[in-house]
């Protein structure tokens, strides 16, 4: 067998990994880089290989950056299955489809401010477009006088006069198509995924569905290996099953672990200590008559939180504010959490189902339907709980409760993720605890979005333990108290800095490692 990878080595986003053995090639995930708009258009638009010689796919689990291009690859000349397990199916229904009409939104947002420019240059342009006909294409590219854009009318200018086009990545039709060629399988069922090759899924307690990957080649006088974590989770969270320590004998001998290493030189901050933070965090903004708001992601984190808010309430440790989650996917998303209870954990088997309740749904939370809805909560002046996306605070409904909320000290912003550099969510992090380190005296901080400035004077706080990735401690722990015999590691899945670190740390634990490079292949 052979393995090339081809994404997310030295690097966290585009997971795609390519295995080979005899006739077959199986394709390790396929996800979307994301990235500076560019560069990630660059690379996403092309597949490093033949679609036709891959026989079928793995994938680890629903988040985009393993799964976002899985349409690119089946409107092509792919005609194998999707394999993954019946939560990632599920969730994908609706992670792919919002992937999908992002790229549309995007690709039609990017035409029309082509056109715009081009109307502007032909009119200095000595006179070759005249202002009469100015006005009507201006007026053609929104239908019926909104602020949609009319793509069609858009589209036959930029054919016209020869402009640029961008196209979509992928459209919803595609996505559709997509969904019909997976397969979901239950944890710890073995599948046939090629000639004398098989498959079995463990929980890696990532997110929900997420799953270590067991690959061996068995042609009855040899058998090779090769374990594919995907993204491993933290142990003792909520809700999920930690990840899997003991594995089936037949799987144990594993001559290749391809691993992750997000967070290779890190260590988060200790699970136990996540709700005593959010205790104390509502109860301080409550008691002062403020609303607390919360950028999180669509996938896990949101239904997390909810978890955390409905345990808390249950205990009658905090005010029983109204909490809104204000993001349709989201609502989406807690919907399939609530279809795969045979993935929970013994405690949320035990705190909500045993006593005949969901975890995600309490007299409290309230999912928005509408625009409209959104729109009425923004105005909303009595304390409450918002969860909304985007994660980082770039886009989406979260902007316009802070713009509402933002200039408030009785509210309190709570950041439970990473924020990258150059994000609104990393600015609020920084401005905001240098205000605080400031005593909270003098001018605050002014943060600029929708083109406007902003006073920050609502609290910020960070939670910094919920990450779904495990630290340097965790995936050592996975390496040393599994039942696996392991003969070597390849690093994937990490920024630079973090694979070479935890490799180093790991070479010093005895274990052989590599970080490979974009294209490089192993031999197993």
């Amino acid at each position: 067998m052979q393995i090339t990878f081809y994404g997310a080595v030295r690097e966290v986003t585009g997971s795609m990994h390519l295995l080979a053995s005899g006739q077959d090639r199986v394709l390790l995930d396929c996800g979307m880089f994301q990235g500076h708009r560019k560069e990630a258009a660059d690379k996403n638009k092309v597949l490093p290989f033949d679609t036709e010689i891959i026989t079928n796919m793995i994938l680890s689990h629903a988040h985009i950056d393993h799964s976002g291009r899985i349409p690119l690859l089946t409107q092509r000349d792919f005609h194998g299955s999707i394999f993954c397990t019946r939560a990632t199916a599920s969730a994908c229904r609706y992670l792919l489809p919002d992937s999908a009409k992002i790229q549309e939104s995007d690709a039609s947002y990017l035409n029309y401010k082509t056109v715009k420019r081009a109307i502007a240059e032909l009119q200095t342009s000595n006179g070759k477009i005249k202002g009469r006909d100015v006005k009507k294409i201006k007026a053609l590219m929104k239908e019926n006088n909104s602020q949609r854009t009319n793509d069609e009318a858009v589209l036959e200018f930029i054919s016209k006069y020869q402009l640029h086009r961008i196209d979509p990545l992928y459209t919803m039709k595609d996505a559709d198509l997509a969904l019909t060629m997976f397969t979901g399988v239950p944890y710890r069922q073995k599948i046939d995924i090629g000639q004398n090759l098989s498959c079995t899924f463990y929980e890696a307690g990532h997110i929900l569905g997420s799953a270590v990957s067991i690959i061996s080649r068995d042609d009855g006088n040899s058998k090779k290996t090769i374990c594919y974590t995907g993204d491993l989770g933290r142990f003792n969270k909520p809700i999920l099953r930690d990840p899997n320590l003991n594995f089936s004998n037949e799987d144990r001998d594993v001559d290749l672990l391809i691993m992750e290493s997000t967070y290779g030189d890190r260590e988060h901050e200790e699970v136990s200590d996540l709700k005593p933070r959010l205790q104390e965090i509502l109860n301080t903004t409550v008691s002062r008559g403020g609303s607390v708001i919360i950028p999180a992601f669509a996938y896990g984190r949101t239904q997390e939180l909810i978890y955390f808010i409905h345990e808390l309430y249950a205990e009658g440790k905090v005010p029983r504010v109204p909490v809104w989650v204000d993001s349709p996917l989201a609502g989406n998303i807690t919907k399939v959490f609530a279809e795969h209870p045979e993935v929970y954990d013994q405690e949320t088997h035990r705190t909500f189902l045993e006593n005949g309740k969901n975890p995600f749904n309490f007299s409290q939370v309230n999912f928005t339907e509408t625009v409209e809805d959104s729109m009425a909560l923004t105005r909303e002046t009595n304390p409450h709980i918002v969860i909304s996306a985007s994660g980082m605070c770039e886009a989406g409904r979260i902007l316009h409760h802070l713009r509402h909320k933002i200039h408030n000290p009785k509210n309190t912003i709570l950041i439970v993720g990473y924020m990258a550099e150059n994000t609104l969510g990393r600015r609020l992090v920084e401005e905001g605890t240098y205000y605080a380190e400031s005593g909270r005296t003098g001018e605050p901080p002014l943060l600029k979005f929708y083109g406007k400035e902003y006073p920050l004077l609502a609290e910020v706080k960070k939670i910094g333990g919920f990450s779904a990735h495990g630290d340097r401690n965790e995936m050592l722990r996975f390496v040393q108290e599994s039942n696996l015999n392991v003969k070597r590691i390849a690093l994937v899945h990490g920024e630079k800095n973090q694979s070479l670190a935890f490799a180093e740390f790991l070479n010093g634990e005895g274990y052989s490692v590599t970080v490979p490079r974009r294209g490089e292949t192993i031999e197993i």
